[in-house]
Order: C-alpha cells, then structure tokens, then sequence
C-alpha cells in the first residue's frame, strides 16, 4: 500500500507538466484559432470596406455621369434652337446639335453599362433611352424643318417641345435614377457597415480567448485600430465625393442659366442680320423689276404719238417685268413656308418633260438628258414645286458625280410592291422616278450616310449635304421609299417609289383629266367685292367693268352683311384674305349659312395667316392678276355647286 502511495505524489509532477503541455499545445491551439480567427474576421471586413469603397465610386460614377448626359442633351437643344432661329444659313449649328445629341446617346450607352448589373436602376436606364428617343425623333422633326426652310413651322415645334412630355420624361428619369443610386449608395454603406460591426463584436469576444496571448491582443488591438482609422478615412472620402457631385450639379445649372441669357442675344443678333440681308436683296432685285416696269411705260408713253407699234412692246416689256415681280413674291412666301403647300395630281412623266428647258439650263452642254417614259399616265398626289425641286436636286448630284460631262437618264415607271418588299412600303401600286449617271458611283460606307442632314462628299463650299435629306423627308412624307443602286466604277441610280393617285376616278385607273380652261362666266354678274386697299378695290372694279360685269364696292369686311341685305341679286362674292378685323375666310363662314347660293372667290397676296384648308372648296385667285386670269377665275367660282338662289326657288 505504501509503494502505491508513493508513487502518486511521485507521478504528480509529471502529471503536471503533461497538462501544462496540454495546456500550452491547447492554448496554443487556441491562440492559433484566435490568430486566425482575428485575420480572417479583419480580412473579411477590409474586403467589406473595399467593395463599399468600389460602391460607392461606382454610385458616383453613375450620378456624374447622369448628370454629364442632362447636360450635353441641354447643349444640344440649346444648338438646336439656335439652328431654328437662324434658318439654313447657319448650318453649323444644326451639326452640333447634331453631334452633342449623338455624344448623349454615347453618354447614355456608358450609363446602360454601368447600371446593367442593378435591376431597378437598368430598368429607369432603359425607360431614359426610351425617352430620348422619343425626344429624338421630336428634334429632329424640328432640325428637319428647319433644314427644308420651314421656319415658322420649326420655331412653332421647337416652342412646343420645350414643354413636351418626353422633356419632362427624360429629366424625371434622371433625377430617379440618381434618386435610386442614392438610395442605393446608402443601404451598400449601411450593410458594409453592419458587416464590419459584426466583425469587430466577434473580434471582441475572440479578444477574452486572447488574453493569455499577449501579441495576440496586441495585434488584434492594432488591426482593430487601423480598421477604425480606415472607415474613418473612407467616410470622409464618401463626404468629399459627395459634396463634389453637389458643385457639379451647381455648376451646369449655372452654365444652363448663362447659356440661356447668351441665346437670347445671339438670337436678337441674328435677327437684325437676318432682316439686312433679306431686305437688302428684296430691294435690289425689285429695284431691277420696278427699272423695267417703269422704263417700259415711259418709253410708251413717249412713243403713242409717232410708233404704235412700239408701244405694244414697250408694254410688254414692262408686264413682263410686274410679272417676274410677282414671281418673285411667290418664291420668297414658298421659301419661307408662309405660302401654303398645295398637293394636286401630278403626272410624272409630264412633270419632267416640262422641266427640259430647266434641266439643260442648270446641268449645262456637257450633260446628254435622256428621258424615258414607262408611267402609262399614272398620277401621284404631291407639291408640284417639291416635287420638281426632288428631280432638279437628284439631277445636280448626277452631273457633280460626272465631274460636268456625261449622260443623265430620266426615267419613269410603274411598280407593284408587296408589303415591304421597298424599304417600309406598304403593298400597293407606285409611280417610279429614277435618275441614273454613269459617273463615279459611291462606296458602300458613303451610301449609308447619304440621307444624313449635312452629310456631303463634295468640296468645301459646292455642297450643303442637305439635298438627299430633303429628298428622303418628302418620299417619307408621300408615304414611299428610296432606294439607291450605286458601285465605284459603274455610276449611281437613284429611284423614288411614290403611292399612284388612284383618287380621279376611284377605279385605280388613271382619270382623263380635262385641262382645257373653264369657260368665262356670262357677263352682267353683279358681283360684291370686298377689299380694304382702295387702290385694288377701285382696280378690281375696274376690271369687272371691262369684262361686262357691275361691280359693287365694300371697303371693310364688317360692311358686306348691310350690302347684301340691301341688294338681294348678287352673284358673286370676289373676297380679299388677309384684312383688318376679320378675315375673307371669317367672313364668309360667317355669311355663308345665309347665302349659301351666292359664288365665292378669295383674292390673295400672301396666304401666310390663312390655313389654306380655311378656304374650303371656294376658288382662289393670286395676286397680281390679269384680265384673263380673273375672267377664268370667276367662270371657275361661277361653276361651282351650290343652291339655288331664293328668287329661282320662289318662281317654281
């Protein structure tokens, strides 16, 4: 019992030192666990704070980069209502609003790629490219007006889209989608925070296990100080960044605010410009015109007494030059769109057989036209002026392809598309119009931009690169195509695909249209004229007079109702348009349920302030006119469809 006794206080120190190294390896062991434990709890919080540092960089990113696009799309609406104030003149406007509008769909397609892994905010992304295509597609109807000289309709658009929804659209967008990065920015700093929250807790309770291992608690204490330092430091760069993105915003608002006054005095500037140049022209080639007008009448009045016959020419020369006046006055009001465009039944090969003369003039002696006629009398329903304007456009394109000599062949067919076999044409019958050189021909990269506004492959100075883009507007406006077959080497032909006018005789086949002039009026209409110049009033009397009829004088719109109560046998009404109070057309849709039987003819200088569809189907007449011309008129008026008047009614 006593050997046994002995050896257990003689087994306890070896007992000891066996736990003790138990103890040691296990704490050890555990000092390890804490070690690691401590470097991966601090590894994972430095990668949390990394990727909100990378969240929020990419927060800001996409907040500067929306507000880099609200600022390039304003610069190019700003270009662009310059381009509309100034007209054609200043195309260098129009292609900066051209290039800053597609340098914000290169902004927007950035943004797109930054926003492509967040659901909600690609979502607002592709809602902002929705919206400015929609505003798109609205400016550049506004661009296109501008470009074909419609400048009060242009101006009327751009006005008009500057309260468009799409506007309101595209900035709501953007202030969502920086609302939403916001939003975004905030809840990845609150989870990353959480995060290392949660790691320094259990960094903590690792710390009680880490008493025993000093270093260990050193090193835990000097990671968990630097992991402080560095959410500090990251806060504070979150705070800089922030008020950063704030001047930005501050920044364009005020260069919007600046852009806007500095508009409002170029547009004023080139308003004073633009009234010079065009006043100055107008007056020197009407001075030119009112030399030969007065010229020719001196001259005849000096030659009545010795040379007859001179006189006739003196005369003529002098109409001659009232008439190339009046030209002149139409193709200005045509210019500037105030004229009304007026659609009617063209045959095309009609149309170009009757600009021969023009042709040979523009395209000179080195040009051989040839013109071909496979139309079979098919109409299309277009502006004549448009319309030749089209054909002498594509033909001056042809000569510059031929460097000035060749031969241009003119042809015009017939087609029977199916739907979408042309571009986007629906199925149908169409009128082709094809211009074919045999010049140089283009490169497949050239023909993709040829529609392009501004797009030109001519020289510095022969070319505005608008031709093509005013000839696509109207084939799209006429609901046809365009199509191009062009080779370097073996020249270009360029086919125009109308809509046939099927409407003459509602059959699909051409109607036979009677061009034969209308039959004057029998004389001794009484007839009401109403005109506020007392010159044309006394003038237009006068004509009437001279054509048999008796004419009764009303100088004021207002007055007309009194004089056609008190003279019960009126025939005719021959109305100025424009005059002070009230319009002819307000006139007459004021006296028309009254005297619905009695004819109606409108007179006109300038058709600008009146729709041309105010007219109704009443005759109108444009001023100058001769004798002839409103003798025509008025058998036209007088032909017209309407009721019986009271008196014939009565008798029966």
């Amino acid at each position: 019992m006593r050997d046994d006794a002995e050896t257990v206080p003689g087994g306890a120190p070896g007992g000891d030192a066996a736990w003790r190294m138990i103890t040691l390896v296990v704490m050890g062991l555990l000092g390890a666990v804490v070690l690691v434990a401590l470097i991966l709890t601090l590894g994972e919080a430095n990668r949390q704070r990394d990727r909100a540092l990378q969240a929020q960089a990419h927060s800001y990113d996409v907040m500067i980069l929306a507000r880099t696009v609200s600022g390039t799309i304003a610069r190019s609406e700003a270009s662009l209502g310059r381009y509309v104030i100034s007209g054609k003149g200043q195309q260098a406007l129009g292609q900066i609003y051209f290039d800053q509008w597609r340098l914000a769909g290169t902004q927007l397609g950035r943004l797109e790629r930054l926003t492509r892994a967040t659901g909600e905010q690609s979502a607002r992304v592709a809602q902002l490219r929705n919206a400015y295509m929609r505003r798109g597609e609205e400016l550049s109807l506004t661009a296109l007006s501008t470009t074909y000289g419609k400048n009060s309709q242009a101006l009327a658009r751009y006005y008009a889209s500057r309260s468009s929804p799409t506007l309101t659209a595209i900035d709501r967008t953007l202030d969502e989608i920086i609302s939403g990065e916001r939003a975004l920015l905030d809840a990845r700093t609150a989870d990353a925070m959480r995060t290392v929250d949660r790691s320094s807790r259990i960094a903590g309770v690792l710390a009680i296990f880490g008493v025993l291992i000093v270093l260990g608690a050193l090193v835990l204490g000097w990671f968990t100080l630097q992991a402080v330092g560095e959410r500090a430091l990251a806060r504070a760069e979150a705070d800089a960044e922030r008020e950063r993105a704030e001047e930005l915003s501050a920044a364009v608002t005020q260069a919007t605010d600046e852009l806007r006054v500095q508009e409002a005095k170029l547009r004023q500037v080139q308003k004073m410009e633009a009234v010079g140049q065009l006043t100055g022209g107008i007056a020197h080639d009407f001075n030119n015109m009112l030399a030969v007008v007065l010229g020719g009448l001196e001259l005849a009045k000096r030659s009545v007494a010795v040379d007859p016959a001179a006189v006739t020419r003196h005369l003529d020369n002098a109409t001659d030059g009232a008439n190339r006046a009046a030209a002149l006055t139409r193709r200005l009001l045509a210019f500037s769109r105030e004229e009304s465009l007026k659609p009617e039944a063209i045959a095309a090969a009609q149309l170009v057989s009757g600009m021969s003369e023009l042709l040979d003039r523009t395209l000179g002696d080195a040009i051989t036209v040839v013109t071909r006629d496979d139309a079979r009398g098919w109409q299309v329903r277009a502006d004549r002026v448009q319309l030749e304007n089209a054909v002498l456009n594509l033909a001056v394109n042809a000569r510059d392809a031929m460097n000035g000599r060749g031969r241009l062949v003119i042809a015009t067919g017939t087609a029977t598309l199916a739907e979408h076999q042309v571009d986007q044409c629906s199925a149908g019958e169409y009128v082709t119009l094809a211009v074919a050189d045999d010049g140089a021909g283009m490169t497949p990269d050239v023909v993709e931009r040829v529609y392009e506004p501004f797009f030109t492959t001519k020289e510095a100075g022969k070319g505005t690169g608008l031709g093509l883009s005013q000839i696509f507007a109207l084939v799209r406006q006429l609901l046809g195509a365009i199509t191009i077959d062009t080779a370097p080497g073996r020249g270009t032909t360029v086919t125009l695909y109308l809509p046939r006018d099927t409407a003459a005789d509602g059959t699909g086949r051409t109607a036979v249209v009677d061009i034969a002039p209308p039959e004057p009026a029998a004389a001794g209409l009484r007839v009401l004229v109403v005109e506020d110049d007392p010159r044309v009033l006394t003038a237009t009397l006068g004509a009437l007079e001279e054509l048999g009829h008796h004419g009764i004088g009303c100088d004021a719109p207002e007055r007309a109702a009194g004089l056609l109560a008190a003279h019960d046998d009126i025939d005719l009404i021959i109305s100025d348009v424009l005059m002070p109070g009230q319009t002819g057309p307000e006139m007459i849709a004021s006296l028309g349920p009254q005297y619905p039987h009695i004819a109606v003819l409108f007179v006109t200088g300038f058709a600008g302030e009146a729709n041309a569809s105010e007219f109704g189907a009443h005759q109108l007449l444009r001023k100058p006119f001769t004798l002839v011309g409103l003798e025509r008129a008025i058998g036209r008026a007088m032909a017209e469809d309407r009721p019986a008047p009271p008196q014939q009614i009565a008798a029966e």
